[in-house]
């Protein structure tokens, strides 16, 4: 099938399939004589195992440095859930990386509830431009 009927197959755009591809999550595709892409079935599904695993929030990074481990997933009778451990280190990497971001986040919003609550208790002072007014006035 073509590139569109592909990413419409497998629920995305044939921008995320180029990019997927030249990424090295997809094998070489065959071409046909005027240099189209010819998907098949098998690179559908391995399109919408990218997907899930981008929607479980990997990083297209994170799958093409483990892109060899994706070639488990070719075979009709694997899943990542029946072989958890292939992609154990992927999802505790990536948990790391989210338990970080959460940590810098929530130091950032402590940082300013601090500095609104400081904000609530400071005498108010004329802003520049009241002052300019005032200034005018006398």
């Amino acid at each position: 099938m073509r590139i569109g009927e592909a990413a419409a197959a497998a629920g995305t755009t044939p921008r995320a399939l180029r990019l997927y591809e030249a990424r090295g999550l997809l094998r070489p595709l065959p071409r046909t004589s005027s240099g189209q892409r010819e998907y098949d079935s098998a690179a559908v599904a391995r399109v919408r195992v990218i997907r899930s695993l981008l929607a479980l929030g990997l990083t297209l990074e994170d799958l093409r440095r483990r892109a060899h481990r994706l070639d488990l997933l070719d075979q009709p009778s694997v899943s990542c859930a029946s072989r958890p451990g292939e992609f154990s280190d992927v999802v505790a990497d990536r948990l790391a990386a989210l338990d970080a971001e959460i940590a810098r986040l929530t130091h950032l919003r402590q940082g300013l509830a601090a500095a609104a609550g400081e904000a609530e208790h400071a005498p108010s002072s004329p802003t520049p431009e009241g002052r300019r007014r005032s200034n005018l006035g006398s």
